[in-house]
């Protein structure tokens, strides 16, 4: 049983790193065309190295920017089959009573405000085309809540709630819309993580670790490869009829507390 991927046009946002990065290369591996952006120019060159991955400096937080780097794609690509609305922040850790109003602005704006920057590009041309692919990922706080990162936890429900409107509002077009979950990642980012929620509760970076190890029914921590697994999927036609879903990729969160 094959992908099928081959030829597909596929936009990513902060695809250098991460989970982005990833769902890049598993694309372009298997015979996409992919256009991509992130705002870390040094790791945007070393992605688009390989020859079916190009791409811009682009900051999702900026209209001007956002619309540069889609019109730019889509023309490059000459249309849109898929968007990944991969960019966003942890945003900042700390009981709701602590947190500054700004910082909880700036994540509800990167992490769902860039969705629509996006995606009112990529709509009307798959529309036209009667056909594409929308994945937005979210996260598991985006259905259980997430203690000291509330501004984090809201904007990962507001996606969820952005992609089932999308599913409703696209689908006698043939567009597809459908949010990924995933548990907590391997790398960097969720270092960063541990260490705010670590100096929010007093507690250690290794307590913080293992308690969200804990968590998990199967006790593991999620590699990139495995999030890019599930939106190749869905992006083949093995995934032609799942709209409007939100699947999550983390061995079973059953909680975020993680103590």
């Amino acid at each position: 049983m094959r992908l099928d991927l081959e030829g597909l046009r596929v936009v990513i946002t902060a695809a250098a790193s991460g989970i982005g990065r990833a769902t890049a290369q598993m694309f372009a591996d298997h015979g996409a065309n992919v256009w991509v952006c992130d705002i870390d120019a040094e790791a945007l060159t070393d992605v688009c190295e390989h020859d079916r991955i190009d791409g811009v400096i682009a900051d999702v937080g900026d209209t001007a920017s956002v619309d540069r780097f889609m019109s730019a794609s889509i023309t490059a690509l000459g249309g849109i089959d898929v968007l990944v609305n991969n960019a966003g922040i942890a945003g900042p850790g700390g009981r709701v009573e602590d947190l500054d109003p700004a910082d909880v602005t700036r994540t509800l704006d990167l992490d769902v405000t860039s969705m629509f920057r996006t995606s009112r590009h990529a709509i009307p041309v798959m529309k036209q085309a009667r056909s594409g692919l929308i994945v937005n990922i979210s996260s598991t706080a985006g259905y259980l809540g997430f203690p000291y990162r509330s501004p984090y936890a809201a904007a990962k429900w507001a996606v969820i709630g952005l992609t089932k409107t999308m599913a409703m509002e696209l689908g006698e077009y043939g567009v597809r819309a459908n949010a990924i979950c995933p548990g907590s990642i391997t790398g960097p980012r969720m270092d960063h993580v541990i260490e705010l929620e670590s100096q929010a509760s007093g507690r250690s970076a290794e307590d913080i670790r293992a308690g969200f190890e804990r968590q998990v029914s199967m006790r593991t921590f999620i590699d990139p490869d495995e999030i890019a697994q599930t939106i190749c999927f869905l992006a083949s036609p093995l995934g032609l009829k799942i709209s409007g879903q939100v699947l999550s990729v983390d061995g079973h969160t059953e909680t975020l507390r993680t103590s």
